[in-house]
């Protein structure tokens, strides 16, 4: 009797454990969970100059729908950094959906000196294709610069094209580059006296109607209004005087002060490309990503699709004002409310639960170095003229022509080779000897040559950065790096492009299907983002992906 109940227990836990065989044959039938999250919708927002501490400032003053629930509801990468310079915006977006570093996916700048064409490149643009929706040159844009893919790409590629991505930022760039080769639609914002969300002639041949009545609905025009505080700006006990000299002006203004209310944002049918430099922007981007939602059908069929939406107001405003100013807490505690509506418009279309999203940011920001030295804090503005001079007068004594330096940008040199050869110097020495020179220059704390980059492997700090921002075919023979605190800029407004660790500390939330709840102190690196999206999706990582998954947000 004994020995019948105990082989009757073994075989009841065979046949009935959750682990059995024929559990897990369930599982592996539908690969749900085992191989793959399958959301019907995957959200990227990329807030453009988002300091992490942006997070925690403000966050007394965040409604609980917003960020609070990503906080609070996701997963928080709390020690999340740029691995690269420069931290500007193209080159993040860019290395956000790719997965990998300028060194690698080509857009080493918003702008840079192109070596072979011997002219100035602008990231997204291309003369190949025309404007859809305006009959100016803004919509001439295509990703053809990005040299590898996006996750966005990868995604439509595993699902025979079937899943659909939309793009859609303010800027241009913002838009192009995470939308990938492969995007359905990349849409943004051409102000200028039209205010119109445009596209190019690579996505399509003519605007959705959607779209059209999107334009012509006066919701831009709606935002033409005067700029007042959320709330009262006494409460604002987080940000910095609302009248001080580190601030920069509206045309029309006396002061940098609230309510901003010139003629230019009050007057309904002209210049609507000041709408960018008030929170409104990223109201308007709002409204247009929740029209693109529900007309598109976003989320609506078996095959997963992407949304991609960049914010953009918030670095114009911060460009303006500053990363301490009320305005960039006003812009942040309205784009809080916006996230809020959008989460609202998910929720309710695709469902609770259905999607998974992460926000991220394109880069950081320092404080106005004006303010930062006035607190006794080292900081300061860099002398060009007086460099420029000195270096002129270097490189005539030394090689007898400045011309042996073709391009100054993003903070490299490029230099003449051609020159160089005729003089019968060898390259490595000349990038050293103008390294050196440099290197005594105001404001200057670090130089590094092209022969470095080419023959050392940098693991850890400034050299580190560098390199992964380094493009053997693109980048410049000298880069420099300022000293901690010291900027080229004006003296009002925050800016940003350093490899220095307030320019590349940013926020990295996740939320929804297929995450879990929690938070890292663990340092994770903005490659990381599109492998841990295409870990959780199943599909290919993209093809120069340099990243790793962040294992602990997986669910």
């Amino acid at each position: 009797m004994r020995s019948y109940l105990v082989i009757t227990f073994v075989l009841s836990l065979f046949f009935f454990s959750p682990n059995s065989y024929g559990q897990n044959r369930g599982k592996s039938d539908t690969g749900e969970d085992v191989l793959r999250t399958k959301p019907k919708l995957v959200v990227g927002i990329v807030v453009d100059q988002m300091r992490y501490d942006y997070l925690t400032r403000f966050y007394d003053h965040y409604g609980k729908d917003g960020f609070k629930r990503l906080v609070e509801q996701g997963f928080n990468c709390k020690n999340n950094h740029f691995n690269y310079a420069p931290t500007s915006t193209g080159p993040g977006h860019t290395s956000v959906y790719t997965g990998t570093t300028p060194s690698n996916h080509g857009i080493i700048g918003n702008n840079w000196y192109d070596k072979e064409a011997d002219t100035d490149v602008y990231c997204a643009s291309d003369d190949e294709y025309t404007s859809i929706g305006t009959i100016s040159d803004a919509g001439k844009m295509s990703p053809h610069r990005m040299t590898v893919t996006t996750v966005t790409d990868e995604l439509r590629l595993h699902n025979q094209m079937r899943s659909k991505t939309i793009a859609i930022a303010l800027k241009d760039r913002g838009a192009v580059l995470p939308g990938g080769h492969t995007a359905n639609a990349a849409y943004w914002f051409h102000g200028a006296d039209e205010g119109k969300w445009i596209t190019s002639s690579f996505y399509m041949d003519a605007l959705p109607k959607w779209v059209q009545d999107f334009n012509t609905s006066g919701k831009a025009q709606s935002y033409k209004k005067a700029w007042t505080t959320l709330k009262d700006i006494k409460d604002y006990t987080e940000s910095g005087t609302d009248n001080n000299s580190y601030e920069g002006l509206f045309n029309g203004e006396n002061a940098p002060t609230f309510p901003h209310s010139t003629t230019s944002l009050l007057d309904k049918n002209k210049d609507f490309e000041i709408i960018k430099a008030t929170p409104f922007g990223n109201s308007l981007t709002t409204d247009f990503a929740i029209e693109a939602l529900q007309k598109e059908a976003l989320g609506q069929d078996d095959f997963t699709d992407f949304l991609a939406i960049s914010y953009s107001s918030t670095d114009y405003v911060g460009h303006k004002y500053g990363v301490n100013s009320k305005e960039i807490q006003d812009t942040y505690l309205r784009l809080d409310q916006d996230l809020a509506r959008l989460f609202k418009a998910l929720d309710k279309t695709v469902g609770e639960g259905e999607y998974t999203l992460f926000l991220s940011a394109d880069h950081a920001a320092i404080e106005v170095p004006a303010y930062l030295r006035d607190q006794k804090i080292p900081a300061g503005y860099v002398d060009n003229d007086a460099n420029s001079k000195k270096l002129s007068e270097f490189l005539k004594y030394t090689y007898g022509t400045e011309d042996i330096v073709k391009n100054y940008s993003n903070y490299q040199f490029f230099l003449d080779h051609k020159i160089i050869k005729n003089l019968d110097l060898t390259l490595a020495e000349v990038q050293e000897e103008i390294a050196l020179e440099v290197l005594n220059y105001d404001a200057v704390d670090k130089v590094y040559t092209a022969d470095q980059m080419w023959n050392n492997e940098y693991t850890t700090g400034i050299p580190y950065i560098l390199q992964n921002g380094y493009n053997q075919k693109r980048s410049g023979d000298i880069l420099v790096v300022l000293k901690p605190g010291f900027i080229s800029y004006s003296e009002t407004g925050s800016t940003h492009g350093s490899p220095q660790i307030y320019d590349t500390h940013t926020p990295l939330l996740f939320y929804g299907k297929g995450i879990k709840p929690g938070a890292t102190f663990e340092r994770t690196e903005i490659p990381d983002i599109a492998p841990t999206i295409s870990a959780l999706l199943g599909i290919a990582f993209p093809n120069g992906s340099t990243g790793k998954p962040i294992i602990q947000v997986l669910d």
